[in-house]
């Protein structure tokens, strides 16, 4: 296992991931790039229950405090950050480590994007009108592109504007777009997965520690100064952990009724993250935290 050249851990949130990347790349100097989107995200670090900087140590990290909560981040600068850790990594000649939560960056990585048209001024503009009002755009693209907009949540802004963009660029239904200009894996080399598997009453338990945690450590002053330097107008601001502490703040919620919706709240999100990895990495290769931590190596 030390002679990979890259992996990948996936798993659901509280699963135990960054730890054992990080144990590995400790024990192979290997390079790390997080595959969680609010991690990419400086002054967020409890909500994101990213590793601290003591926790990095030594170790070249990508994806991690990147951009500020209020700057906007797609796929492709993913894709960028992606390629700057293998460069680095093959470099170093270590191996690189990709590791999280956000399985659509993975899925992008091994399916690529199709390059979006060069959009002019009156495009952008007309996408922005759409963009108003979530639901109508959403039906509009309905309109357009049925096959298309079925496949997408009517609450998805990011997809549903690029499908808008493809369309008010090009006149051509996004469905049609794609099939014309296919898109390409990004990662051509080998990339094993490795899945961590939890049974559901531990996962349970692990999120309830980690919750107890990060209230410890300071979450409700980390939401207030994050409220106060950038409102709550960027997305970052409703993740879970700092939504649920926003309407403590507002006096909605009872301290305890904060803490156990975030605790509810993680627990979905890490379904969601179990079904989507099992539907769109079927070759994932799955365990247990400590059987992996045995095939990896670092543990007799």
């Amino acid at each position: 296992m030390k002679d990979l050249q890259q992996l990948c851990i996936i798993g659901p949130t509280a699963s135990g991931k960054s730890t054992l990347a990080l144990t590995y790349a400790y024990r192979y100097q290997g390079i790390i790039l997080s595959l969680d989107s609010l991690s990419l995200y400086r002054e967020i670090d409890i909500a994101s229950a990213k590793p601290t900087a003591d926790e990095r140590g030594m170790i070249p990290h990508f994806g991690i405090d990147v951009i500020a909560p209020d700057v906007p981040f797609d796929v492709t600068q993913f894709i960028a950050l992606y390629h700057q850790a293998r460069t680095a990594s093959l470099a170093a000649g270590s191996p690189l480590i990709i590791v999280g939560g956000t399985g659509f960056y993975l899925k992008m990585l091994l399916e690529g994007i199709s390059p979006l048209p060069s959009l002019s001024s009156d495009t952008d503009r007309r996408v922005a009108e759409s963009m108003n009002d979530l639901s109508s755009a959403y039906h509009q693209l309905l309109s357009v592109d049925p096959d298309y907009a079925q496949t997408l949540e009517s609450t998805d802004r990011y997809r549903i504007e690029k499908a808008l963009q493809i369309f008010f660029g090009t006149g051509m239904p996004p469905t049609a777009y794609f099939r014309a200009y296919p898109p390409h894996p990004v990662i051509t080399d080998p990339l094993p997965i490795y899945e961590i598997a939890v049974e559901r009453p531990l996962l349970r338990q692990r999120i309830v520690q980690r919750t107890d945690a990060m209230l410890s450590a300071g979450l409700i002053d980390e939401v207030c100064r994050l409220e106060r330097r950038y409102t709550r107008a960027p997305n970052a601001m409703k993740a879970i952990g700092i939504k649920e502490v926003l309407e403590y703040l507002d006096g909605h919620a009872t301290r305890e009724e904060m803490r156990e919706k975030i605790i509810t709240n993680t627990a979905r999100l890490a379904k969601r993250q179990v079904t989507f990895n099992r539907s769109q990495f079927p070759d994932a290769k799955r365990a247990t935290l400590e059987e992996w931590e045995r095939e990896l190596g670092i543990r007799n």
